[in-house]
């Protein structure tokens, strides 16, 4: 699934050549992951690619990752299993693991040219669920809260989270980033409660809201960035 808040005004983003962050989560029929792990590991991976050396100065994806953030940063989430995991295995990314989930990141492609071993997998039929309701986040982890408002298929969650990840790590200092980069990127995303979600979003803090191009009215808030170095 597909969305696309942005960074800079609207004409200058709408303007500048579109570039997508393609994510890919591996679904096998027999072990699919379960939602909330998917949704984390999937934030994670996009972290991940952001703090990358090769995301860096002039590192070999810093062109294409400086133009996908300047304008919409689109991402896209595939599934795969079987030989077509095995295939965009062997493709430039990097493949993040949660607790079962797997989920491998590319540098972004121009939207229509992604390499034919992405662009035939599918976007829908990530529908995922967590078989058991997730445990509180532990306390002082970066949660990424996903609004008890809007429904959303796993596919997209799963960008909304990135959105959300990436949003929190523009804020940060680049000793923050280093830090949490060091740790490992942890975090944990959870599904607010309605009235701690208006809290939330009344808060000050990074606000996801939807481009519309996907199953959901445009505007719409469906998380919100809390990082313990944003909200002392």
């Amino acid at each position: 699934m597909s969305d696309s808040p942005f960074r800079s005004e609207a004409p200058v983003r709408d303007q500048a050549p579109q570039f997508v962050l393609p994510l890919v989560v591996r679904i096998e029929r027999a072990a699919p992951p379960a939602r909330t792990d998917a949704l984390e590991t999937a934030a994670r991976a996009v972290l991940t690619i952001l703090g990358d050396p090769r995301s860096l100065g002039e590192g070999a994806w810093a062109r294409a990752m400086r133009d996908w953030q300047d304008a919409r940063i689109r991402k896209v989430v595939r599934r795969a299993r079987g030989a077509e995991w095995r295939r965009a295995q062997a493709l430039d990314g990097i493949t993040v693991t949660g607790k079962a989930a797997e989920v491998r990141v590319f540098p972004p492609v121009p939207l229509d040219g992604w390499p034919k071993d992405l662009a035939r997998l599918q976007v829908s039929g990530t529908d995922l669920d967590d078989p058991q309701t997730p445990a509180p986040a532990d306390p002082g982890v970066p949660v990424l809260w996903m609004s008890p408002e809007v429904e959303m298929s796993a596919g997209k969650a799963m960008a909304q989270a990135g959105h959300g990840a990436q949003l929190a790590w523009w804020q940060l200092s680049d000793e923050e980033r280093a830090a949490w980069r060091d740790a490992g990127y942890p975090l944990a995303v959870r599904t607010a409660a309605p009235a701690r979600w208006r809290e939330l979003t009344a808060g000050g803090l990074p606000v996801v809201r939807d481009a519309g191009f996907t199953e959901i009215a445009p505007g719409s808030c469906t998380v919100v960035a809390e990082h313990p170095a944003l909200t002392g």
